[in-house]
């Protein structure tokens, strides 16, 4: 099940730009840069000592406004048997899918909120 918050993405308009202010202005460690997929970064920055992230994503290769944001990312065990007892307990989750990053699945509460939820 459900673990922990694992990230927060957040759109922005130079990733490299919000690197530094992250890391250099505020103090936050870089934990992840890797290639996401051809021009694409994925980054990771989070405060010493914290487990939950924010993760750092060029808004104009996502075709969305730096300032915008993308349902929060929790983290479980095991994605697929996380997304059998979510499925038997009614709850609303989108099949897992694979990405080269994660496999991931889609919960949305019964407001409409969507949270991700991946592998730990």
């Amino acid at each position: 099940m459900i673990t922990k918050i694992s990230n927060v993405v957040l759109y922005v308009a130079d990733q490299q730009r919000s690197v530094d202010f992250y890391v250099k202005g505020l103090g936050f460690e870089l934990a992840t840069d890797a290639e996401m997929g051809p021009g694409a970064r994925w980054i990771e920055v989070v405060p010493p000592g914290a487990e939950t992230r924010f993760t750092l994503c060029d808004a104009a290769h996502f075709e969305t406004t730096p300032g915008s944001s993308t349902p929060p990312t929790l983290s479980c065990d095991d994605v697929h048997s996380t997304y059998e007892t979510l499925k038997a307990n009614g709850v609303e989750v989108s099949e897992p899918v694979t990405e080269p990053w994660a496999t991931w699945i889609k919960v949305t509460d019964p407001d409409g909120h969507e949270f991700v939820v991946s592998a730990a």
